[in-house]
């Protein structure tokens, strides 16, 4: 059973207190947590010793906020100083379709969202689809774009290993092997565009400029709807 902590508690403990109540960090006004004794308020030590434990629970809170967004997609568009936004949303499992249902709980018209799918070619090699979530893959536009003579979808265990994604939230970025990678020809025609950011609920807003420079991706005719 944890310990209530009563008004004149030290301010640190009536603070961590606070924190795991209301599950957020206090405001900036870090003077509020300690009892005021008219008319002069609390001392300057006090205030002091206020401070010191404040700010560090402040900022391990935001970092592990940021932590808890962080992908290998994000991190590698982070290193290298790309343009881009992330944006998330509640994803619901139930979904039948992930990437409509990313265009749709982020208000986005589905031609500027793209979904990243992964197929085999006849000799095993693992191919990067990037195409729009309206539409569909061209299999045989794929094929022909990459040099092969046929493909097929890949096998959904051998593109987890792979990309070290997991399903629904594969991204183009970031992956652990690195693939060639075709991103439909429609991807340019939009200022920006929406891919995975490596987890379900989490997409990353980039121009489909900045997506090809980072993935080595070819443009191709390769989407239909």
């Amino acid at each position: 059973m944890a310990a209530s902590i009563t008004a004149n508690a030290p301010c640190g403990a009536a603070m961590q207190q606070r924190v795991l109540n209301e599950g957020s960090c206090l405001g900036a006004n870090f003077m509020a947590c300690y009892p005021w004794r008219p008319p002069c308020g609390p001392s300057l030590r006090a205030v002091k010793n206020c401070s010191r434990q404040f700010f560090p629970l402040r900022y391990a809170y935001f970092y592990l906020f940021s932590l808890s967004n962080m992908t290998p997609a994000i991190d590698l568009l982070k290193k290298a100083k790309a343009v881009h936004q992330v944006h998330s949303y509640q994803h619901d499992p139930k979904s039948a379709s992930y990437g409509l249902e990313a265009a749709e709980k982020l208000n986005l018209p589905p031609a500027k969202v793209f979904k990243t799918l992964l197929a085999a070619s006849e000799k095993g090699e693992l191919l990067v689809a990037v195409v729009p979530v309206a539409g569909s893959l061209d299999l045989k536009a794929l094929a022909h774009a990459a040099g092969v003579k046929k493909v097929e979808m890949a096998d959904p265990q051998a593109a987890q290993r792979s990309t070290g994604y997991l399903l629904g939230g594969i991204s183009p970025l970031g992956q652990k092997k690195r693939l060639r990678t075709f991103i439909d020809n429609s991807a340019r025609l939009h200022e920006s565009i929406f891919v995975s950011a490596g987890r379900r609920g989490l997409e990353v807003q980039l121009s489909a400029a900045i997506l090809a420079a980072h993935t080595q991706g070819q443009f191709a005719d390769i989407g239909r709807e």
